[in-house]
């Protein structure tokens, strides 16, 4: 879930929160604050819409809900590619190989000069050091293993 994203449902779900409840807090606000007996009774006003209130916040969480649903099925959706080609920098040699999707390789040996393969520094594994495609994890913008 990107950042503008989690604000954007941060802040539905509290004004969700603020709307459903304002019948609760309202009026122990006003009397906070030293208002009269009109600003109670403009509360008391306000409390006779509470189903609304109420109604507007539900069907708020619900479309929250439905968004989540939604992106978590983008994320689930997104095209993975499985193979990538690993070539050795220390002869060149290239071979096609099919990365595992739920997990990363650390370790490759090169089938020509059998070198073992590391990933460099900052890289999760070898298909994203070596290889034309990076490992699952990184296509789908997911922290690595």
């Amino acid at each position: 879930m990107s950042i503008m994203n989690y604000r954007k449902s941060i802040i539905g779900s509290s004004l969700a929160f603020i709307l459903a409840t304002n019948c609760c807090w309202l009026p122990a606000l006003i009397i906070a604050l030293g208002g009269g007996s009109t600003l109670i009774g403009l509360s008391n006003g306000i409390e006779n819409f509470s189903g609304v209130f109420i109604a507007i916040g539900i069907g708020l969480l619900g479309y929250g809900l439905y968004q989540f649903s939604r992106k978590s099925k983008n994320e689930t959706t997104k095209d993975v590619v499985l193979l990538s080609t690993i070539t050795c920098p220390e002869c060149g040699f290239q071979k096609d190989e099919e990365m595992p999707s739920d997990s990363c390789t650390y370790f490759y040996e090169c089938e020509a000069c059998h070198r073992i393969l590391k990933p460099i520094k900052g890289d999760c594994c070898v298909f994203c050091s070596y290889g034309t495609v990076p490992c699952p994890p990184i296509q789908k913008d997911e922290n690595c293993c």
